[in-house]
């Protein structure tokens, strides 16, 4: 005859009941109520704690970029000065046909992408030649990376300065040096070319480490086998550059093309601070006034808030054509490969 088994819940070792059991003094009605507070309290953590996280960067967003975009652009459709910010006439499109008709604002315009031309390109080669020296095996290696952030580490004001101090006409590093070797010292400052070439190399000694660290990044990505494939067929080094490296780069290339060119046309403290007599003019004569300084001057020293916002958003608008830009290189490019 079957014997009758004991279905109670075996007891715990803390005397309680077993694991996933209620407890025998709570009601089964109330444990299922409990169960379903906690699974709701679970949906909704899941469901809303990354907005939570994420929420910071988006509150600062729209304090300090969405909102001053947008009051900058409404700015931009009034007369405004410094003086009185909050008292505003309405002029429509005034302020973006007074700039297109400004000798100064080609001017600016005209230096800054001389400037530009004259620092991105001997500075994006002279990173892809440091990154493809240290890309092969060397003693220090880390230390010869350090040493190539140092410059971008270093302050914009404290960096200029001592390029000033190299650049002086009558005192300085370069000019002494061109006079051992037999030229005449060069007003730096003075002259149109001469001022552009100095403000460019003090972008060039602070990017082109910073670059290189990017294309020695990228190149340890590309796969050893390419280069081993390469030098069966009797590759040389440089040819192993030209056909292997430089291909599997063009992504990373094409990325510090177009940052540099945005940061190009945004350039403001080198120039700012390597007159400090003429300030945000950009010399006696404007020779080296970027669109920055001319946004400044119009803003902060002429007090015309109005048409510094519509320099803020040509500005704006000339970056937006680059990135389009970007964006279809960077599909054929795709497309290509």
């Amino acid at each position: 005859m079957a014997t009758r088994h004991d279905t109670a819940v075996p007891p715990t070792k803390e005397g309680g009941t077993a694991p996933g059991r209620a407890p025998a003094d709570v009601p089964p009605s109330e444990a299922a109520k409990r169960r379903d507070r906690l699974s709701r309290r679970w949906q909704r953590d899941v469901r809303w704690s990354p907005y939570a996280f994420v929420s910071p960067f988006f509150l600062l967003f729209v304090a300090f970029g969405l909102f001053p975009l947008i009051y900058t652009g409404w700015a931009s459709l009034h007369t405004v000065e410094l003086t009185a910010p909050t008292d505003m006439d309405w002029v429509g499109l005034r302020n973006y046909t007074r700039i297109f008709d400004d000798e100064f604002f080609w001017n600016a315009a005209q230096n800054t992408l001389t400037i530009g031309i004259i620092s991105t390109v001997p500075q994006l080669v002279m990173a892809l030649g440091l990154a493809h020296i240290l890309n092969y095996k060397l003693r220090g290696s880390t230390f010869y990376r350090v040493v190539m952030l140092a410059p971008y580490a270093t302050s914009i004001a404290a960096a200029s300065l001592v390029f000033v101090l190299l650049f002086g006409r009558d005192y300085g590093m370069i000019n002494w040096g061109l006079g051992m070797v037999g030229f005449d010292h060069v007003d730096w400052q003075l002259d149109k070319w001469p001022s552009q070439f100095a403000v460019s190399t003090i972008v060039i000694w602070r990017w082109t480490g910073y670059n290189a660290l990017i294309y020695l990044a990228a190149m340890q990505a590309i796969p050893q086998d390419l280069y081993e494939s390469a030098a069966l067929d009797g590759a040389s080094r440089w040819r192993q550059f030209i056909h292997v490296t430089l291909p599997s780069l063009r992504p990373t290339i094409l990325f510090t093309v177009v940052v540099s060119t945005i940061g190009a046309s945004q350039l403001f403290g080198e120039p700012l601070l390597f007159d400090e007599n003429k300030g945000a003019s950009g010399g006696a004569e404007h020779q080296f006034q970027t669109l920055g300084l001319y946004l400044y001057e119009q803003g902060w020293i002429n007090q015309h808030l109005g048409r510094a916002s519509a320099i803020a958003w040509t500005m704006f608008l000339i970056l937006i054509v680059i990135g389009v830009i970007n964006y279809v290189i960077s599909r054929r490019l795709r497309a290509s490969s």
